[in-house]
């Protein structure tokens, strides 16, 4: 079994009984045991329950039952989503480790569309840091470099992934957390629209959204197709699409018009790998025949990005603590910060948000259909630089997690879809990923995009640390783990 096969053409596999879901989640964990003491993206694991759940899996389809579309495909849920029967303790030491009740919305969708739930991935505590390093689990490393972070918030799930642990991984997205991973793990991550992926509370005033981090559009397409759909006991959902989404890769997208933009919304400086990764998509697509040119959007203003932080805080210092005093500086802050205002200042921040997103979504369809921006504005860090800098002086300027987000918080803020793709790498080997954001609800045509792109940069036969995926994986079944690279 090769690892790194998707999702669909697991799926396919299992159904046409060429591989069982026990040989699936077996191979799996196998890679676990190896890879996972260097790498740390699964910080809980669930074996026998997969185990057993892959054999009830294996008998359904040989009694000829029902099945989903992923049925017998294991998945992990990322450290701050509940599943019953579960603990989860958003990767902080402030809250105990007691097991969940209920499942959240999304990980039931992707268990009605047939995956196995197969452990836990790491993330930040609480979700707000751009990599996965905290107190309880620790560090998650980079599959292509273990020197380096995978990201975050959904870090986890991308090193995941990129280590073949999995075929896909459960994510979500606050401010960048499954596009800027994606990015620095070479995978492709996709932001869904809000409201597209039901969850019982949408949280940071409504611009957190649940979605998943994938090898190839397909996957991508196909997770977003298993977890969205109309939510009737929601305050809203997206508009339904016209078709699944799974038909919308290998589709032409026609003629579009693609508006560029290369310097950081933030005002912060952007690395010169970062740029030539925009500029790589936007050589790719404008040779496909559509309209690429510079573009200066109107986005938000220094206040509005000010109300997002006070909106944020307060969001941590809502969260069910068992242990308030064991969680980072930089999260103290944040409680801190969420005391010292009031709840017309809330108010105030929440209205602003939306009267401003109201303009920036206007561009779309009025100055371009898409728009194209390098994902993050600098070069993936080291272990460790992020999270030190947050703790380091927690209200002061954290550059290098702005940076990193400079791009992508304001498609959350403004309820965009948005997807990076890895189309680019740095000198030092690591991948460097490229974003297009679409319009509102306008996911069919960024998986067109995003298809084409696929098809010109191959990324999903290049791996971590191994090169070319069909020479890596000629005759040994799959590449070790343990050549991932070499603890620092």
């Amino acid at each position: 079994m090769d690892p790194f096969a998707s999702a669909t053409s697991l799926a396919t596999a299992i159904r046409n009984k060429e591989i069982s879901p026990v040989e699936v989640v077996e191979s799996y964990l196998e890679r676990i045991d190896a890879g996972n003491p260097l790498i740390n993206a699964i910080i809980w694991r669930n074996d026998d329950d997969v185990l057993a759940a892959a054999r009830e899996a294996e008998r359904a389809l040989l009694a000829n039952e029902e099945i989903g579309p992923f049925h017998g495909v294991p998945i992990p849920i990322k450290d701050l989503s509940d599943v019953a029967g579960q603990p989860n303790t958003q990767s902080s030491l402030s809250i105990d480790p007691h097991l969940r009740d209920e499942s959240d919305l999304s990980v039931l969708k992707l268990q009605r569309a047939g995956f196995l739930l197969m452990g836990r991935t790491n993330s930040p505590e609480l979700g707000p840091l751009t990599v996965s390093e905290n107190p309880r689990h620790g560090a998650t490393r980079n599959p292509w470099n273990p020197e380096f972070t995978p990201g975050g918030s959904s870090g986890g799930a991308a090193a995941a992934v990129a280590a073949g642990f999995a075929p896909v991984a459960h994510a979500s997205d606050g401010g960048g957390s499954i596009r800027v991973p994606s990015s620095a793990c070479g995978l492709v991550g996709l932001k869904p629209s809000r409201g597209r992926v039901p969850q019982a509370v949408f949280a940071w005033e409504h611009s957190t959204v649940q979605g998943a981090i994938t090898r190839t559009v397909e996957d991508a397409a196909g997770l977003l197709d298993a977890m969205s759909g109309q939510d009737t006991l929601a305050w809203y959902s997206a508009p339904q699409p016209d078709r699944p989404f799974s038909q919308e890769p290998g589709t032409d997208p026609g003629r579009l018009r693609v508006g560029v933009l290369l310097d950081a919304p933030t005002g912060m400086p952007v690395d010169e790998e970062c740029v030539e990764a925009a500029l790589k998509l936007a050589k790719m697509l404008e040779d496909a025949g559509h309209v690429v040119f510079p573009a200066t959007p109107q986005l938000f203003s220094a206040e509005a990005i000010e109300a997002f932080q006070i909106i944020i805080s307060a969001s941590v210092w809502a969260t069910p603590f068992d242990d308030p005093s064991k969680v980072d500086p930089y999260i103290a802050h944040r409680i801190r910060q969420a005391e010292g205002f009031h709840s017309g200042q809330y108010a105030s921040a929440a209205a602003m948000m939306q009267v401003e997103s109201r303009k920036l979504v206007s561009q779309w369809g009025r100055d371009f259909d898409v728009l194209l921006t390098p994902t993050m504005a600098t070069t993936t860090p080291r272990v460790g630089v992020v999270r030190e800098e947050a703790n380091a002086n927690p209200g002061g300027l954290r550059e290098t997690e702005l940076r990193m987000i400079s791009f992508t918080s304001f498609c959350n803020t403004a309820g965009l879809p948005a997807v990076s793709l890895p189309v680019h790498t740095d000198a030092t080997g690591l991948p460097v990923g490229a974003q297009l954001v679409g319009g509102p609800f306008a996911e069919a045509t960024l998986f067109r995009l995003a298809a084409q792109a696929e098809d010109h940069f191959r990324w999903q036969d290049r791996i971590a640390g191994r090169g070319d995926r069909k020479a890596a994986t000629a005759g040994t079944g799959f590449p070790p783990v343990a050549h991932l690279g070499t603890q620092p």
